[in-house]
C-alpha cells in the first residue's frame, strides 16, 4: 500500500489552504485542489483497507484526515451497491474524486420563496473524475452508487470539518429543510505518519 500518496496529498492541501486561506481565495483552493485530488484518485494503491470496507447497505463516511485548524477534511465514502443519499447541502466548498466504481450526482436548485426543488443536471463520475461543489454555485444534490451489483468508493475533500457542520436534508416533494450533522463512521483515523520502515531502509 502506497500510503505516501495520501501523505503527500495532505501536505500539498495544507500548503494550499495555508496560503490561499489567508487571502480568502476560495477559487484558488478549488482550482488547485481539484488538480491535486485528480492526481490522488488517478491511482488506486494507497487507500487503507479499513477505509475501503463496503457496508452491507447505505454508505460509510470515513474520516481520513482533518486539518488541525479545520480548514479542510478528507473523507473516504464507501457505497454499498445502489446506495443513495438524501437530497442534501454542504455549507462549504467540496471536491469529489472517484476512486473505484461509479456514482451519479443529481443536482437541485431550491426556490428561496417557495422552498420548491428543481432537478438540474446529472453528473456520472468514473475513476479519476473530480466534481466541484460550491454553495455559491449551488451545492444541493443527491448521490447514488451507479453500480447496483458492487460497491464504489469516492474521496471527498471539504473546506472544513464536514462531519461537525450543521447541514440540511431536503424533502423531495416539498423542499422543506431538516438540519443534520453527519459525523463519521470510523472511530480511528489511519496512521500514515509511521515512516519507520522507510527510514530503516534508507539507513541500512
Amino acid at each position: 500500500m502506497n500510503i505516501a500518496c495520501l501523505r503527500r496529498f495532505i501536505a500539498d492541501m495544507t500548503s494550499l489552504v495555508g496560503g490561499a486561506w489567508q487571502d480568502k481565495d476560495e477559487a484558488a483552493v478549488i482550482e488547485v485542489g481539484r488538480k491535486l485530488l485528480g492526481e490522488l484518485v488517478s491511482r488506486d494503491d494507497w487507500l487503507p483497507e479499513s477505509m475501503a470496507k463496503c457496508p452491507p447497505h447505505g454508505y460509510a463516511q470515513n474520516l481520513l484526515w482533518c486539518d488541525p485548524f479545520e480548514r479542510f477534511s478528507v473523507v473516504s465514502f464507501v457505497w454499498a451497491p445502489g446506495a443513495c443519499t438524501p437530497i442534501h447541502d454542504h455549507q462549504m466548498w467540496g471536491l469529489v474524486g472517484m476512486l473505484r466504481g461509479s456514482e451519479t450526482s443529481q443536482a437541485f436548485t431550491r426556490d428561496a420563496a417557495t422552498d420548491a426543488l428543481t432537478a438540474g443536471r446529472t453528473t456520472t463520475l468514473a475513476p479519476g473524475d473530480v466534481e466541484v461543489l460550491s454553495p455559491a454555485a449551488g451545492d444541493i444534490h443527491r448521490v447514488t452508487n451507479a453500480l447496483g451489483d458492487c460497491g464504489s468508493i469516492s474521496i471527498h475533500v471539504y473546506g472544513g470539518n464536514i462531519g461537525a457542520v450543521r447541514r440540511h436534508t431536503f424533502d423531495p416533494e416539498t423542499g422543506a429543510a431538516s438540519p443534520f450533522v453527519s459525523g463519521y463512521t470510523n472511530q480511528m483515523v489511519p496512521n500514515f505518519w509511521d515512516r519507520s520502515a522507510e527510514v530503516r531502509e534508507k539507513s541500512s
